[in-house]
Parts: C-alpha cells; sequence; structure tokens
C-alpha cells in the first residue's frame, strides 16, 4: 500500500482526505468553512499553502486554488502577498451589532444609538403628519423611491453638507443599512473586491460575506485611507469599489481631510472605482470641523454612490436614509429597491420631511451636539489618557486603546460586570495589526448619569486587567 509522505508534515489544517467528494474543490472548501465556522482555525491562523495542501491531499494545485478562492470570496479567509493565507477575523461568529437580546439590566456601550432620550422632540412632528389631509395617500405602493417633496426635503437636508443632485438621482430606503445592502446587490458581483479602511463598519464587513464580496484592507492615518496605499492594492489586486465613511470613520473616529478627500478621488477616478460614501455623520462635521468642504460625491459624481441616513441627527426608529447616485446607476440601483424593499414606508419619510421642513431636525441636531460634548467631556474624565487624541470632536462613540494582553474575550468579561462594549477584532479587515482596542459607544446608555456608571465599570475593570489600582 502507497503512503503519502506529507501525512507526517507539520500543518495548520489537515482536513480528511476520506471525506472528500468530487467535486472536490467544493469538498475542500465546505471542509475549510465548516472548521472555521466551529473554531478548530484561530483568526489570523496561517494556512497551509496551496501546493502543500494539494500534495497532503494528492490533489491538483488548482483544486486547492479554486477551493481558497470560494473561502477568500466568502470572508473566511484573506492571502497577504508574499506571507501566505490566514483566517480573517470574525470569520467564525457572526460580527453583525444589533440591540437584539440585550438585557435592560446591561449598560449598553456597545451598540451606537443616537441618544434616544431626543425622540420626544419629534412628537409633534408625527401627530401633524397624523393630521394632514393627504395622510390616506401614505398608505399605498406608490412612488417606490419617495415622494417628490419627501425627496426634496432630503436634498434640503443635504445641502447642508455641500451636496448638489437632482430629486430623480434620489431614492429614499429604510435606513444606511439598508442602502449598503442595496448598493452591494446592484452594483457590485459575487467575488469582486472593494477596498476599506482596516478598521472599518462590522455591518458592512458581514452584508460583503452574505454577498460573497472581498474586503481589501487600506492603511491609513489621522487624515483617512492613504492614497498611495490605495493605488498600490488597485495594481495589486482586481478592485472594482471602495467604502468610505469620510464625516466619522466607524469605529476609530478618523474623519477625512478635504486635501485628502481629493487625493483618493484622482486614485478612484483612475482605477473607475464605484464609491460607496457612508456620510451619516455629516451632521456633526459640515460646519463645524474646519477642514469639511464637501462630499466625495461632488468630486465623483457619476461614479459615487452617497448614503445619508437619518438615525443618528434625527430618529433611529423611523429607519430613513436618502441615497444619492449618478445618472449612470440610476437604473441597477433603483431595480434593486424594488426588489429588496418594494418601498420604504412613505409614513416614516413624511415624518422625517416634516421634521426637516419644520425646522425641528436643527433642533434635535443641537441637542444631540450637547448630549455628545457632554458625553465626551465624561469619558475624557474617566479617561484622560485618551483625551485630545485624533478623530471627531463630537462623535457618538469612542476608540480606546488598551492592553496588549487582552483579547476578544474582554466582551464576555465585561459583560458579566454589567457593561457592554466591542473589542477592535469586530471591526478587522484582513490581518492583525499591533494594537488592541474598544470601541466605547457614548449615545446608549439613555442618560448621562447611566453612561457615567458604565465607564466607572469599564475604567476599573481595565485598570486590574493591567494589574492597577
Amino acid at each position: 500500500m502507497s503512503s503519502n509522505p506529507f501525512v507526517q508534515c507539520s500543518m495548520s489544517w489537515k482536513p480528511d482526505r476520506s471525506l472528500l467528494k468530487r467535486p472536490f474543490y467544493l469538498s475542500v472548501a465546505r471542509a475549510l468553512e465548516h472548521d472555521i465556522q466551529g473554531g478548530f482555525l484561530a483568526a489570523d491562523t496561517r494556512l497551509p499553502t496551496q501546493r502543500e495542501l494539494a500534495d497532503y491531499l494528492n490533489l491538483n494545485f488548482t483544486t486547492i486554488t479554486r477551493a481558497y478562492k470560494i473561502c477568500e470570496q466568502k470572508g473566511l479567509i484573506y492571502a497577504v502577498t508574499g506571507c501566505g493565507t490566514f483566517v480573517s477575523p470574525g470569520a467564525a461568529c457572526s460580527i453583525t451589532i444589533s440591540k437584539d437580546g440585550l438585557s435592560g439590566d446591561c449598560i449598553d456601550l456597545g451598540f451606537v444609538a443616537s441618544f434616544e432620550e431626543c425622540n420626544h422632540m419629534i412628537v409633534e412632528n408625527a401627530r401633524a403628519v397624523i393630521g394632514k389631509c393627504y395622510v390616506e395617500h401614505l398608505f399605498n405602493y406608490h412612488d417606490p423611491t419617495g415622494i417628490l417633496h419627501q425627496k426634496k426635503a432630503g436634498l434640503n437636508w443635504m445641502a447642508a453638507f455641500g451636496l448638489r443632485a437632482e430629486a430623480e438621482q434620489v431614492a429614499i430606503v429604510s435606513g444606511s443599512q439598508n442602502a449598503l445592502a442595496i448598493t452591494l446587490l446592484a452594483l457590485f458581483e459575487p467575488g469582486q473586491a472593494i477596498a476599506v479602511d482596516g478598521y472599518t463598519f462590522s455591518n458592512f464587513i458581514e452584508l460583503a460575506k452574505m454577498h460573497h464580496i472581498q474586503l481589501i484592507p487600506v492603511p491609513g492615518d489621522n487624515h483617512g485611507m492613504l492614497p498611495d496605499a490605495l493605488e498600490r492594492r488597485c495594481r495589486l489586486n482586481n478592485i472594482s469599489g471602495v467604502f468610505l465613511m469620510p464625516s466619522c470613520c466607524n469605529p476609530t473616529t478618523v474623519m477625512i481631510s478635504d486635501d485628502r478627500k481629493k487625493e483618493l478621488a484622482a486614485v478612484i477616478d483612475k482605477y473607475q472605482l464605484i464609491t460607496i460614501e457612508d456620510d451619516s455623520h455629516a451632521f456633526l462635521t459640515a460646519g463645524i470641523v474646519e477642514d469639511y468642504r464637501q462630499p466625495l460625491f461632488q468630486l465623483l459624481p457619476e461614479r459615487t454612490v452617497y448614503v445619508c441616513g437619518t438615525s443618528k441627527p434625527i430618529c433611529s426608529g423611523l429607519r430613513v436614509a436618502f441615497m444619492v447616485f449618478g445618472q449612470n446607476f440610476k437604473e441597477k440601483v433603483c431595480r434593486a429597491v424594488f426588489n429588496v424593499n418594494v418601498k420604504t414606508s412613505s409614513m416614516d419619510a413624511e415624518i422625517i420631511s416634516d421634521v426637516i421642513l419644520s425646522g425641528k431636525a436643527l433642533k434635535v441636531v443641537e441637542e444631540k451636539k450637547r448630549l455628545a460634548r457632554c458625553a465626551n467631556d465624561l469619558f475624557d474624565q474617566y479617561f484622560p489618557e485618551a483625551a485630545g487624541a485624533a478623530g471627531h470632536p463630537l462623535s457618538f462613540y469612542r476608540w480606546l486603546p488598551i492592553s496588549k494582553n487582552l483579547g476578544c474575550e474582554v466582551e464576555a468579561v465585561l459583560k458579566r460586570q454589567g457593561v457592554r462594549v466591542f473589542h477592535s477584532s469586530r471591526f478587522l479587515v484582513g490581518h492583525g495589526r499591533g494594537g488592541q482596542f474598544l470601541r466605547v459607544s457614548l449615545a446608549s446608555a439613555n442618560s448621562l448619569e447611566r453612561l457615567s456608571t458604565g465607564l466607572k465599570i469599564l475604567r476599573a475593570n481595565l485598570r486590574r486587567s493591567r494589574g492597577g489600582n
């Protein structure tokens, strides 16, 4: 009986050859997915090279190449040129962030809400909408991308951020998350790649997995994604798009300067990338941050889908966002809206429109800015070492460096102490970095007193982990 000399070799993953069935590339991919999601392969584990695995399994090299490609497209693994292939962070479990299943006793410093103690401010507008003479027309299937006056209200809102477009370039959808899902479905194919920040919005990472889209991390600095690094990625990888959060990156709070936007726009235009611009924090930035000038959409209107949610500035429960797109994207985006949403609630959109046009939105925003300022000051009192760090001065969350010996298990430890926070591994794309961080929400505790209690518990636990007093 012949023997395989590779059976005794040291490899991080050794699937059972006897369990593989034709077609072998699918069987290997399923086995790898099973072992990653089952927790048998930890994040950032270096996998066998394609040649090593092919020799070990007595399979063709191209069979392993196809299997790895399938898993890469699913976001389970990632490749680093010259270093190898690794298990992706968060591949073993869902990293989706939501309010689901959280005990009422737990102080939520994880999910980024929007100071919902302000919701009472728009109740009067909701009552006014119910009393309008045309209210029954809001309950039908008409105007699936939004009623014209609602779109114009959205454009009125976004004009303060420097965005200029026509109503026919706008679709009203059910929140920013919905807008991102529609954009991926409308404009990208499974297997394509999108460039993102090294740490990016965790729910976008999950959406990319669901659509079998590969995310390519691009280094950045305190002014956002580095244009030269994006260009290098474009030369090395077949990248189709780029995802950016210019006004306040989630989770790092980094803002993209106007000069950096122009530099990135030049690279995006050169490589003809589709830009997804999630600018839902523009209400915190335009008119406050000196360098703010305009969205990327104004620099690349035919290459950009601009997303402006109203959950953070106005009301999260109404789930309304405005999508703005170039005319060349209109047909595909609208088709996706019709098939995914049928239509977004005209009643919700009408309430948001009334809040905007009545001027109440500006009052709500001012109150949320006041609360954000107080919450950030409170955070700096508990964590003075983080005061003055680069990032948005009024962010609804903070990016807190922690001891390197703390892994993602810190989430469970803190939850047992009555506080929920999220570890940086949820937001990481690609290979691990040197630092460890927590994203700490300042906008979900429902009061500054409760936030103070949560921050006090957080500080005490982090000090104990460092052996401090």
